[in-house]
């Protein structure tokens, strides 16, 4: 019995992907001889068996409509033939695509169902956004002027690195380098010449530590960065270059130093371990009052809020001045929310609706470092991309993926299988406005990761401060602008760490936190950036094109976008075109031919090594 399924052809599954609620979809089998087959269903711990019948071109087949309600539609066959059963269901990975046979009940195909009306803001789609440490960026005082930091001190020169001082088994994080809001002002021309229509800044509010995740005070900004008034100049500023502002919303801790834990007393009013009759008691877990309480990964400075508090909700979601609408108010367009994966999902649906009711086209962003369309976290499978929590998420599968791929830890076939399951997974408008990083606050500098340097992201005692040899470096700026120019093919969000534009170096936390090296800049390495966010930029096809990837031998893997018919992947009227990238990560040029239905004809390419050639209309 010859048995076959692919979830990504629309000859077995059609249509393609992620579907709305309460469409159909038709679900083909190819099973020669097989006396029959079902197709069994699970939908909220629910079984269903649906029989397939024959159509017409032998082919058993299935038509079904969509739940009506947001959620994950699983599904694998059952064929039987001369009284023998035989199960088809996805490959071993769970990636999807073409599956495999199986002698007992195999994992699932994924279908995941949204809600119809769900719509991602159009501008995430056609922007590239550009991280930001606030204290890291640009200082626009000398050190003279500055007052004295709450705790710890401020270093004398901007070039210095980072400190690691492990206090308690955490970085002490309280040496400080003096960048503030109105340095960013000063630098919005720049990020808009690089092509940068979007900010996400790591937090800006009041807060004791140097990267500002222990929250003091949510309504005001942090003494070193400036007050709400140079928060809306720059927002203000911002929009006139056409620069949006994401805000981080830490919501799933306070700072024990925090006026609403207040562990020292240092704020006049009382905090939730100074008296029971706090206002503030209620958002905290105490095992022991007031010594023991609930912490975020067993950290003291942090402890965990109770997120469906009453008076919590109010403060942060629903009162006339929570949190959520404040900052949209004075500015921002949107909030990324750290571990939105410990945050319990009423939380994120209600913070949704506050947010869109403040402006539709504001933007929720999660921190989900896994496939945010089935994330089991705390014993919950969690759907982050089905239209009423999340708008997108910090693309770490892909990040993890790209690099993996080129630093020879898989193969251009299980790279491209990654990102095809998420392009499979994710609704169309999910997965075009995903936040598409190399670099982050808390992995290894891009060009440190891609170096071939060995491990640069060791237990954070044996982590240092130690500069790539001239040899590392290059490999590393190599791999970064093919991976960079490749990123910028694919849908999403390109997202640049500060920095990583200008050759900047360092270990995982807190060396990847160094300083904008003004003055220091790889100007060759800018330069290269540069001309893929402007080549991504003047493109309607990299920007909302469709999009095929496939793998092109064992070291080289081919995106196409294109737009076709007069209309981009959203239906907006566009004009045509077809663009191919090329990545060959081998060490040595590669020669490949295509032959795709999207291209003219077969095409001959060759590429040189760890490079990334890109084609117009080929």
């Amino acid at each position: 019995m010859t048995l076959k399924h692919d979830s990504r052809d629309e000859r077995f599954r059609s249509p393609f992907g992620a579907l709305p609620a309460l469409s159909w979809a038709t679900l083909r089998l190819q099973a020669d001889g097989a006396d029959n087959a079902t197709l069994r269903l699970w939908w909220e711990g629910r079984e269903i068996l649906e029989p397939m019948a024959k159509n017409p071109d032998g082919l058993f087949e299935a038509k079904l409509q969509m739940p009506g309600a947001p959620g994950l539609l699983w599904y694998f066959f059952i064929a039987e033939a001369e009284g023998k059963t035989t199960y088809y269901g996805n490959a071993p990975d769970c990636l999807g695509g073409e599956g495999i046979r199986w002698d007992h009940e195999p994992p699932s195909f994924q279908i995941t169902v949204y809600d119809p009306a769900f719509q991602p803001p159009a501008w995430m789609r056609e922007t590239v956004i550009y991280q930001i440490m606030v204290d890291r960026f640009r200082a626009s005082k000398p050190v003279s002027e500055r007052q004295p930091p709450e705790r710890g001190h401020w270093h004398m020169d901007w070039y210095e690195p980072p400190e690691l001082r492990i206090v308690g088994g955490d970085n002490a994080a309280d040496d400080f380098f003096g960048g503030d809001l109105e340095g960013v002002r000063q630098k919005l021309p720049y990020l808009k010449e690089l092509g940068v229509g979007a900010i996400y800044f790591n937090p800006i509010f009041r807060a004791r530590s140097n990267h500002k995740y222990d929250t003091a005070d949510y309504m005001a900004i942090d003494p070193s960065f400036g007050d709400e008034a140079s928060f809306q100049a720059l927002c203000r500023d911002a929009k006139e270059l056409g620069i949006r502002i994401v805000l981080d919303g830490v919501f799933s801790h306070t700072g024990a130093y925090s006026r609403y834990f207040n562990l020292d007393g240092a704020y006049p009013a009382p905090g939730a371990c100074q008296t029971k009759q706090s206002p503030y008691e209620s958002w905290y877990t105490f095992m022991k009052w007031p010594e023991e309480y609930d912490c975020w990964w067993g950290v003291d400075t942090l402890p965990n809020v109770r997120e469906m508090d009453e008076g919590y909700l109010d403060f942060i979601i629903r009162g006339r001045d929570a949190v959520a609408a404040h900052w949209l108010r004075a500015g921002a367009s949107g909030w990324r929310l750290d571990v939105a994966d410990e945050l319990p999902m009423p939380f994120i649906r209600l913070l949704r609706g506050r947010v869109k009711a403040e402006d539709p086209e504001a933007a929720l962003i999660g921190e989900v470092w896994e496939d945010a369309s089935n994330k089991v976290s705390y014993g919950e499978t969690r759907t982050y991309c089905a239209g009423d929590t999340l708008d997108s998420v910090m693309n770490y599968p892909l990040r993890d993926a790209l690099l993996s791929f080129l630093d020879g830890g898989i193969s251009s076939l299980q790279f491209t299988r990654r990102v095809n399951h998420l392009y499979e997974a994710y609704p169309k408008g999910f997965f075009y406005s995903l936040m598409n990083l190399l670099g982050s606050h808390d992995r290894p500098r891009a060009v440190n990761a891609l170096s071939g340097a060995g491990d640069q992201s060791p237990p954070r005692e044996k982590r240092s401060v130690k500069k790539l040899t001239g040899a590392q470096y290059q490999l590393g700026r190599r791999r970064l602008i093919a991976a960079w120019r490749f990123l910028t093919a694919l849908p999403g969000m390109p997202s640049l760490y500060y920095g990583d534009e200008a050759g900047c170096q360092g270990m995982a936390d807190p060396f990847c936190r160094g300083t904008y090296p003004w003055g220091r800049e790889d100007r060759e390495l800018m330069a290269e950036f540069t001309r893929s966010i402007r080549r991504r930029k003047e493109s309607p096809v990299l920007k909302t094109g469709e999009m095929r990837l496939l793998p092109a031998g064992e070291d080289v893997a081919v995106v196409i976008r294109r737009i076709s018919g007069g209309a981009d992947a959203f239906g907006n009227p566009a004009e045509g075109g077809t663009v191919l990238s090329a990545l060959n990560r081998a060490d040595a040029p590669r020669r490949i031919e295509l032959t795709d239905d999207w291209l003219s004809g077969k095409l001959t390419l060759e590429l040189p090594a760890q490079f990334c050639l890109t084609i117009d209309n080929p």
